[in-house]
């Protein structure tokens, strides 16, 4: 079958390693199913696997891809939760110290086919186009998680969306407007502000500004240039959640006397589990919020938009299709 895969691994130039070609059709174990795709959404994951970072030469090849949206065995439409957890784990997946994603451990969906656990099927809504459908499972999935089961917010609270443009920021924009949050952002680039602001946040500032209000939660994915930031933007007793250190988990001050003075939580957060998948794809259905796609894109161009993520120069999601 049709695949993307990674051949070889190359941490300085990660897209010598890809390969568009042919790869045999996936094994089905017991209890586990195979997804049509029609739409496979990029993220830096995959882009770090090619170098290397979460992917032993040992596994190759690996199809890339952790995000889906297709057709089941049925031919039902539906969404591939993309954290695979142990068969005999029964608490939320996300905290099982054996899990992994589609693409580490097991074969991953820029290709025809997918196999996953049958548990890792949840139905798509008719409102949700494949390509939309198909940018839930990670980017999407870890903003409704950190928002809604990790930061504590209430309707009217304030919150801080640090880095617009990125994939989990979009998402929590959005999601946090709808939710009746007031939403803060922040980015570098003037553009991405103030798309932010067409996106539904109430107000976005330079990276660093200081914010007309403290907030009661902040967003963070960015890590080490931000944090001193989101530590002095919270209220007293506030949370930072956190899914991310994109420019590095080590900052210059850990602003640890604060955190511990003011009372304020740092909450870490990876991914969400099948019932937040299905509850997010509900809600995106009852509200019209829809994920920003930058570019649709046909799976046979995947080195595109590789690039694309590589670049950085994006708001919102490249999407392969089928």
């Amino acid at each position: 079958m049709f695949a993307v895969y990674a051949g070889s691994i190359n941490p300085d130039s990660p897209l010598e390693g890809l390969v568009i070609g042919d790869r045999p059709e996936p094994e089905v174990p017991e209890g586990w199913t195979t997804v049509t795709v029609k739409a496979a959404s990029i993220n830096h994951h995959d882009v770090w696997s090619l170098r290397g970072v979460g992917l032993r030469e040992e596994s190759l090849p690996m199809i890339l891809g952790c995000d889906a949206a297709g057709l089941d065995e049925d031919g039902n439409e539906v969404i591939v939760h993309a954290v695979i957890s142990d068969p005999s784990w029964r608490d939320d997946e996300t905290l099982d110290p054996r899990r992994s994603l589609l693409s580490e451990r097991y074969q991953g969906t820029f290709a025809e086919r997918v196999a996953v656990p049958r548990r890792n099927v949840v139905p798509k809504p008719e409102g949700l186009s494949m390509a939309e459908a198909a940018c839930l499972p990670t980017a999407w999935l870890t903003a409704y998680r950190m928002l809604f089961t990790q930061s504590g917010l209430r309707p009217g609270d304030a919150v801080l969306v640090q880095g617009a443009g990125g994939g989990v920021a979009t998402a929590a924009i959005a999601l946090g407007r709808a939710a009746g949050f007031r939403v803060f952002a922040t980015s570098r680039d003037a553009d991405k502000r103030e798309r932010a602001i067409e996106l539904g946040a109430h107000e976005a500032f330079e990276s660093g500004a200081r914010l007309p209000q403290k907030v009661d939660a902040v967003i963070e994915t960015v890590g080490a240039a931000t944090w001193s930031h989101s530590i002095k933007s919270m209220r007293p007793g506030g949370t930072i959640v956190i899914a991310g250190a994109t420019s590095g988990d080590a900052p210059k001050a850990a602003e640890l006397t604060r955190i511990f003075f003011q009372q304020m939580r740092v909450h870490g957060s990876t991914m969400g589990t099948r019932d937040e998948l299905a509850r997010l794809a509900e809600f995106l259905d009852v509200t019209g919020v829809r994920p920003v796609i930058e570019a649709e894109i046909a799976m046979e161009d995947a080195a595109q938009g590789l690039q694309k993520v590589i670049d950085g120069d994006l708001f919102g999601k490249i999407v392969l299709t089928r």
